[in-house]
């Protein structure tokens, strides 16, 4: 069918269950950011393949709601005969649903795709405003009219016994028990997949990119805990992992008979990240909720040493493969026989030849031209551009090891770039000088200082649609909560959380001009104690250690724009590239990095 087929197909389904709308967001009964194949009713429904998105259908109209990262995906992949398009957060789904919903019709929604907590909050605005209801549905409408779903990946639960692992399961589960024991709760519902495999130091093969597997558990106060997973993903090697303390059961058991075990229970539960169906099966099973965050967000945002180490080795070795890349780069794109999809092939290959690297970290973000202004464009063999003289090349990429996650960007001039185009760069660059070298007090948040990375663009009148760092998984997610860097007004709310030593995070401010160009320059970076000299001892301050290395592009550098103390930076920031990375590569690239990493002075000279 084609997407206006579907649209029409759900409508009739629609109709048939008496409903007069439905909400059908990206996500799946986890509310992960990524989800597999089975779980991508949004893409399937409209075409749109960004990672965050909602959309809308009634009978006569439908909207799709997305931010300002996919104001210009949405529109190249949806088609705007059929739908509305709608930005968030200036227009929320229960603002639009309550100016287009008729009085006392009947919106449907699939409880495990949304928290309780929207689903309170967009039906008592409905019923006071239109006496209209959000009813849950039994089963997801848009399944019943998708006739080819793909089936839940079949990946097996892996165990996770790296060094870079850092603790033992046994470990972290005694703590949860500690915690639970703090709060007087018996119990603790956990739905986030990164959060069951780093407890449990497991991993597996369910979301592209993302090393998780399908599970839910159950932690008690006793220290055991309750895994809810397919029983063909389980091997004897995982059975022996677990230990006899961590009862196995089918995922398709996560359901009333169980939860009636609860019953007079005090069970805690992320009001954030489980789903509206958990709730209601606490509550008919007379347990009582207690609305926490998940205790392992935080720990597992918190690197241990060995996680740090572990990056450590894989930013160094996959700032290697980048560098070859960039070489290649520089050398083969103002030919003008590549396109976005052979230079993302050509970087993954120099990946894999490091022999260590699992998979990508998320779909390579290969960008020429305009496609890189859409923050989070995504290549196929439709949208497939070649690369030509005169554009920039924009590759946001990451790569997964064992020992880490990675995420950089670069940008490649193809021929000589404009003065418009290295004004953009250099202001974008300021701005990464300016929050890599930032000193802040202990609690900060990241909403404080995002303006940091913006004020160099600001002065210019410009600024950038999306956040400017967000935090990364030790082998897990490439984004990471709680900790982010963003602006108050960031579509995912206000970045709020305490910024603490340990934190890693994305330093990644961009411009993008429409139809034109891309620009992002981003590295990692941990949050690490920080001694001012002459400041208050009673102060604890926090500052930045840059944790990637590969060459930032000299070419695209207004050295008349930076200040004295930005160029030592940049010079002291390619020395460490240099030193770090010639080692691990041939004598031909290291002699091609040694002009990459002269000292700007030299460089643009």
């Amino acid at each position: 069918m084609t997407h206006s087929e579907r649209l029409a197909a759900l409508r009739a389904e629609l109709a048939a269950r008496d409903l007069d709308a439905f909400v059908v967001p990206l996500t799946d009964e986890h509310m992960s950011e990524y989800v597999g194949g089975y779980a991508q009713r949004l893409g399937w429904l409209t075409g749109f393949q960004g990672s965050a998105g909602t959309a809308v259908v009634l009978a006569d109209k439908a909207a799709i709601f997305t931010d300002g990262r996919y104001t210009l995906q949405v529109r190249e992949q949806v088609d705007g005969a059929d739908w509305e398009y709608v930005e968030v957060p200036a227009t929320s789904v229960a603002d639009w649903l309550a100016a287009n919903v008729g009085h006392c019709d009947v919106i449907g929604y699939d409880p495990w795709l949304h928290t309780a907590t929207w689903a309170q909050a967009t039906h008592k605005r409905l019923q006071g405003e239109l006496a209209a209801t959000l009813a849950a549905q039994a089963d997801n409408p848009v399944d019943a009219v998708w006739t080819d779903r793909p089936v839940p990946s079949p990946a097996p639960m892996t165990v996770y016994d790296h060094p870079a692992a850092g603790r033992a399961s046994a470990e972290k589960r005694a703590e949860i028990a500690e915690w639970l024991a703090a709060k007087r709760a018996d119990a603790l519902v956990l739905t986030a997949l990164d959060s069951i495999a780093w407890l449990l130091n497991v991993r597996g093969g369910d979301v592209a990119h993302t090393p998780v597997a399908l599970s839910y558990a159950v932690a008690h106060a006793d220290g055991t805990l309750d895994l809810f997973v397919a029983p063909e993903k389980v091997g004897e090697p995982l059975r022996q992992h677990l230990g006899n303390a961590v009862r196995l059961h089918d995922r398709a058991a996560f359901a009333a008979p169980f939860f009636q075990s609860l019953a007079g229970k005090r069970v805690a539960v992320d009001p954030e990240r489980a789903v509206s169906a958990i709730d209601a099966l606490l509550a008919q099973a007379g347990a009582t909720i207690v609305p926490l965050r998940d205790p392992v967000v935080l720990a597992k945002a918190i690197k241990h040493p060995a996680e740090i180490a572990g990056h450590r080795a894989a930013a160094i070795r996959d700032g290697a493969a980048l560098t070859r890349f960039l070489r290649w780069a520089e050398e083969t794109l103002p030919a003008g026989g590549e396109t976005e999809l052979s230079a993302a092939a050509k970087l993954l290959a120099f990946r894999r030849a490091t022999g260590l690297h699992v998979d990508q970290s998320f779909d390579t973000i290969s960008a020429t031209g305009a496609h890189g202004a859409i923050p989070h464009y995504r290549v196929d063999e439709a949208s497939n551009a070649r690369i030509e003289p005169g554009q920039l090349f924009l590759i946001d990429s990451g790569g997964q090891y064992l020992d880490g996650t990675t995420d950089v960007t670069r940008v490649v001039p193809v021929g000589a770039p404009s003065p418009e185009m290295r004004d953009r760069f250099t202001r974008v660059l300021m701005g990464h000088i300016a929050l890599a070298t930032a000193v802040f007090p202990d609690g900060t948040c990241g909403a404080q200082i995002d303006a940091f990375a913006r004020r160099p663009l600001w002065d210019a009148g410009l600024d950038f649609a999306h956040g400017t760092g967000h935090g990364i998984g030790s082998y897990l997610s490439v984004h990471e909560g709680p900790q982010r860097i963003a602006a108050p007004n960031y579509p995912g709310g206000a970045s709020l959380e305490p910024l603490r030593a340990g934190m890693m995070l994305s330093n990644e401010p961009g411009y993008y001009k429409a139809g034109e160009y891309g620009i992002r320059i981003e590295n990692l970076v941990l949050i690490e104690p920080r001694e001012v000299a002459g400041g208050d001892p009673d102060r604890p301050m926090l500052g930045f250690e840059t944790l990637t290395w590969a060459p930032i592009e000299a070419r695209l550098i207004e050295a008349a724009l930076l200040t004295a103390q930005e160029i030592a930076w940049l010079d002291a920031y390619h020395a460490q590239v240099l030193a770090k990375l010639a080692p691990a590569l041939d004598a031909a690239t290291q002699a091609w990095l040694v002009g990459k990493c002269r000292p700007l002075a030299w460089s643009v000279g």
